[in-house]
């Protein structure tokens, strides 16, 4: 078998982006978008100051989480570990840049010219590529070289007309490619004989970059693993930024698809003790589907969204997009002959969407708010909640009376999501996050702690009035929607910062020694 893999020498490169510039020429991207790029920082304080050039771009890994979670199939691997995108068949969703943690994956929805609107340049105009518009795009390794050169007898990461631009055009040999399945290749050599890590090792995506460092430690006493820089000096290129793919768009869908989803529960659950209200039924599909409507606007391509069901296998955004399906077939039968038993089936299928929508955000990898495990269960209750709080606020504004049971239910429902909450928050904690994830969280924290302390009080005292104070109901059912929808909200538009970059090992330069690396902007508290 053959499995291409990337060496970066750390001590080698001298950061001239000349390995950017051939990529760029090669691939034709548009301003702003570079499949490989070159982190350029420094860090410490005189005279103690390390620099360091560290070439990064699609890691083309073992265990893709791209390829995993893409609902079209568009993502695929090759048998040689090349991982690919068909821009025929992507449609522009970016669950894959949400699940590449390396930020390596880029998305153009217009021309964006290097010098403004209406001044596109001559090659810029000549060169652009529409099937690359709207759709996922990264480094495809050059295959169409690497394919060329093989049929001719040429052995890639050798012979340069055989071999990825941005590893012929390096100046200094400090990058290199070669096959790793091959003892005797030039990349095997080098990983056989000189130090070296891999970014992120730890989230399982197995990357087939390597970076090498090769220089004894100053000190081997301090831990491989690199210290967390809460405020980063000279770093900005390293630091997790604010993913922007996923707008109000997507926090939309989250916000009503689960309240719709929740409501369908609701209401068909709580049939069971008191009158079945299929106005309740009515708006729980109205809710999902506007919300996935919402999506539709957000993806780059919208009139390819039939493409989403092709990836059930492995992907959440698939099996969320199937479930909908039977939702929509039997509610909508359950509404028109007000049919309980129908009601109930697609009440399982509300469930089903609404544990999908939680695993949508727990397998995207590249933003640490979102993948933690204990996404699920707090996506799942908040979204039970919005449906029973709007149980109680459409009972209470059609005139029906709201039993004990049902009041009894939401304070319940309250008080577990402030348990999954807690327990998020927890985590979140324990295992670090960026630094401007817990700012976001933490201004939100005390707001959310109170508003569901008020909630649960108002809702255990309107079931305790027996239907007497369906008022102090409606207005926890009122608060329950909206304390959800701004969670929704924050979370994804506000505290959702990707992994940024983490260099194990500072590279030597000159006569000095290789230092403990830095993961700047990152943070770890103690467990709550």
């Amino acid at each position: 078998m053959t499995r291409w893999a990337f060496v970066a020498d750390l001590n080698r490169c001298v950061g001239c982006q000349t390995c950017t510039a051939a990529c760029k020429h090669a691939n034709a991207t548009g301003p702003w978008v570079q499949w490989r790029k070159v982190l350029d920082f420094e860090c410490g304080e005189y005279p103690d100051v390390s620099r360091a050039f560290v070439p990064v771009g699609c890691m083309h890994c073992d265990h893709p989480s791209c390829m995993e979670v893409c609902p079209t199939t568009a993502t695929r691997k090759r048998d040689d570990g090349i991982v690919t995108i068909d821009y025929d068949t992507c449609i522009g969703c970016t669950y894959c840049i949400q699940a590449c943690p390396y930020q390596a994956r880029f998305k153009v929805d217009k021309p964006n010219e290097a010098y403004g609107a209406g001044t596109q340049m001559g090659h810029e105009l000549k060169r652009e590529s529409f099937a690359r518009r709207g759709v996922a795009q990264k480094c495809t390794l050059c295959a169409d070289t690497i394919d060329r050169g093989i049929a001719q007898g040429l052995t890639p990461g050798v012979d340069a007309a055989a071999t990825p631009a941005c590893v012929s055009s390096c100046i200094s040999g400090a990058l290199q490619m070669g096959d790793l399945d091959d003892p005797d290749s030039n990349v095997s050599q080098l990983l056989a004989t000189k130090q070296h890590f891999r970014m992120h090792e730890e989230l399982g995506n197995g990357p087939n970059m390597y970076y090498l460092y090769d220089k004894k430690m100053n000190d081997t006493s301090v831990s491989e693993a690199p210290p967390m820089v809460e405020d980063p000096v000279g770093m900005a290129t390293l630091l997790p930024q604010l993913q922007t793919h996923w707008d109000w768009r997507a926090a939309g869908n989250f916000a009503f698809g689960g309240a719709g989803s929740g409501l369908m529960i609701a209401a068909i659950v709580g049939g069971y003790f008191m009158p079945v209200l299929w106005l309740a039924v009515f708006l729980a599909l109205a809710l999902v589907g506007t919300g996935l409507f919402f999506v539709w606007l957000e993806i780059g391509r919208p009139f390819r969204f039939l493409n989403v069901f092709r990836n059930p296998k492995t992907s959440w955004m698939s099996r969320e997009a199937l479930a909908v399906l039977p939702y929509f077939a039997f509610g909508g039968l359950a509404w028109l002959i007000e049919s309980r038993a129908l009601g109930l089936i697609a009440a399982a299928c509300a469930l089903f969407f609404l544990y999908a929508q939680a695993n949508v955000l727990r397998t995207s990898k590249a933003i640490p708010a979102w993948r933690q495990p204990s996404i699920v269960p707090l996506i799942l209750t908040t979204g039970l909640v919005e449906g029973a709080g709007l149980l109680v606020l459409l009972a209470f504004a059609s005139g029906q009376p709201v039993i004990s049971e049902v009041g009894l239910v939401l304070a319940g429902l309250i008080a577990v999501r402030f348990a999954a909450w807690k327990k998020y928050r927890a985590e979140l904690g324990r295992v670090g996050a960026p630094t401007k994830t817990f700012e976001v969280i933490n201004a939100t924290s005390v707001m959310s702690i109170t508003l569901q302390s008020v909630l649960l009080l108002l809702s255990i005292y309107g079931a305790l009035g027996l239907g007497g104070h369906t008022l102090a109901l409606a207005i926890a059912g009122l608060g329950a929607i909206f304390s959800g929808w701004m969670f929704k909200f924050i979370l994804v538009t506000k505290a959702a910062y990707n992994q940024g970059y983490s260099i194990n090992k500072m590279p030597a330069r000159g006569a000095g020694s290789s230092s403990i690396g830095v993961q700047p902007g990152w943070q770890k508290e103690q467990a709550s």
